[in-house]
């Protein structure tokens, strides 16, 4: 089970990757946004998977009609998803956002 913690950890654990607030919630950005908490316990990523993985866990994976035009995000139930797999999802994510390099090392 993922938090948003656990989030902001991975995040920020990204080389040049800031946090600062976006429509009120907390928000990661690389060269543009990369991850974005959407509401309580859920995040919002940039995926290139978004169909095969909401199709696989549509518990886990959804979009709402206002991510509709956004073709590359993808919302997450956090509670439903481990923190490797978090991890994974936005280090996708921090690529797709034009990170400027690879996660610093733990």
């Amino acid at each position: 089970m993922a938090t948003e913690d656990d989030v902001r950890h991975i995040c920020l654990g990204m080389a040049g990757v800031t946090e600062r607030p976006s429509w009120g919630q907390p928000a990661w950005f690389a060269k543009t946004l990369m991850a974005r908490i959407w509401e309580e316990g859920v995040g919002t990523v940039k995926t290139d998977e978004r169909e095969a993985l909401a199709a696989m866990n549509p518990d886990i994976f959804f979009w709402t009609p206002h991510h509709d035009q956004y073709p590359q995000l993808m919302l997450i139930q956090l509670e439903r998803i481990d923190v490797d797999e978090l991890d994974e999802l936005l280090q996708e994510s921090y690529r797709i956002a034009g990170g400027p390099g690879k996660a610093k090392p733990n």
